[in-house]
């Protein structure tokens, strides 16, 4: 069937297009937030891997929320490591368990990375006036501001 929801076939597909890699950074990064839950080590153990596992928690949660909107703009989410990692600009790291403020660190950079993602799949979703993915967007950029300030202060 056909979708007609007011957003044409070819802005529908940029618009999945750009989600796909708010995905890719979203799961790449709860994926590295995950294995620093597991990993982290010091004296700063019990405060980091409580945080870790709230900002795991939501960017998990959050995955779910972007492949469900791809799905309703009539596209198929990605939903492979392989395709993650074409698609993400964050990297993995080579070692499993880096210090714990490399582990912080790393974590910034990959909200910040997050963020600008976002910011970049707002241009199809507003040239569109696809308003539900806006307001996704808009809520994915300050949940990852946040996060990164969180983790932020830890390296002061």
């Amino acid at each position: 069937m056909e979708i007609n929801i007011g957003i044409n076939k070819a802005d529908r597909k940029a618009i999945a297009d750009a989600l796909a890699k708010v995905l890719a950074d979203t799961y790449v990064l709860y994926q590295k937030t995950h294995a620093y839950h597991w990993n982290v080590t010091g004296p700063m153990f019990s405060s980091l891997h409580a945080l870790f596992m709230t900002q795991y928690t939501e960017l998990h949660d959050a995955a779910d929320i972007i492949a469900e909107r791809i799905r309703a703009l009539g596209h198929f989410a990605p939903g492979s490591y392989t395709k993650y990692g074409k698609l993400s600009s964050i990297s993995e790291d080579e070692e499993d368990a880096p210090a714990a403020l490399d582990m912080v660190q790393g974590l910034v950079e990959g909200h910040e990375t997050l963020t600008r993602t976002a910011r970049s799949a707002f241009r199809p979703a507003e040239k569109a006036g696809d308003q539900p993915t806006m307001d996704l967007l808009a809520q994915r950029m300050e949940a990852s501001e946040k996060a990164a300030w969180m983790l932020r202060s830890h390296l002061a």
